[in-house]
């Protein structure tokens, strides 16, 4: 992200919603001097990215033109720091330290039921690489950046690449979240597959071995 626009991002999130001319007396507070005319072009790029909105207008009380009031939007929440990592790992630890291996991997099944039941139920007359095709794009959507490939030879048989795991850190203390993950990819595949390598094991990918028809 590049300094001024980070900075723009920065103001607003403190203040919740701020004018070009507030923008500006702010930004020259934290980098010297900067004009109204900057502070719009980097607002135009940001705006184009999605991340700022300026959906309300405040009327001056000097003649002159209405000013826009510039906001965040959900998507530029991604450029701020989150604890999410930290919580998961004492969440887990808490959970183990107060219930039974059973009792813990039984939780953690239900939060893989939860986490299917957002993709609701397929169509059945979906062909199998449609249906992987669907299943893959959920599963990028919650981080997870998802592929998949037929195995040659083997007809309805495919491989469900993971390349990206969304709790990598937490993973390695917490083998109950490769559970989750192979409960996960169960649920979605009808309780065709296997899992055949791990990130949290070093592997490149978690790959699932899966036969659909």
């Amino acid at each position: 992200m590049q300094e001024t626009r980070q900075h723009i991002l920065e103001i607003l999130k403190e203040a919740g919603q701020a004018t070009v001319d507030e923008l500006v007396a702010e930004l020259r507070n934290r980098t010297g001097d900067i004009t109204a005319v900057t502070v719009r072009y980097h607002l135009d790029i940001l705006r184009s990215e999605g991340l700022v909105d300026a959906s309300n207008v405040r009327r001056r009380r000097s003649p002159g033109r209405p000013q826009y009031i510039y906001a965040l939007t959900e998507e530029a929440e991604a450029y701020f720091p989150k604890n999410y990592q930290s919580l998961a790992d004492h969440l887990l630890g808490e959970l183990k330290e107060k219930y039974p291996a059973a009792e813990v991997r039984d939780l953690i099944r239900a939060v893989a039921q939860r986490m299917a039941a957002e993709v609701g139920a397929l169509p059945d007359d979906l062909d199998p690489e449609a249906r992987l095709e669907q299943i893959a794009a959920f599963l990028t959507e919650k981080g997870y950046r998802a592929s998949w490939e037929p195995v040659e030879g083997e007809g309805g048989t495919y491989l469900l690449h993971i390349s990206n795991c969304p709790y990598h850190s937490v993973a390695g203390k917490h083998c109950e979240l490769c559970l989750m993950d192979t409960e996960l990819i169960n649920l979605l595949t009808s309780d065709s597959s296997a899992a055949t390598s791990h990130i949290a094991n070093g592997a490149d990918t978690c790959t699932y071995e899966t036969h659909l028809s």
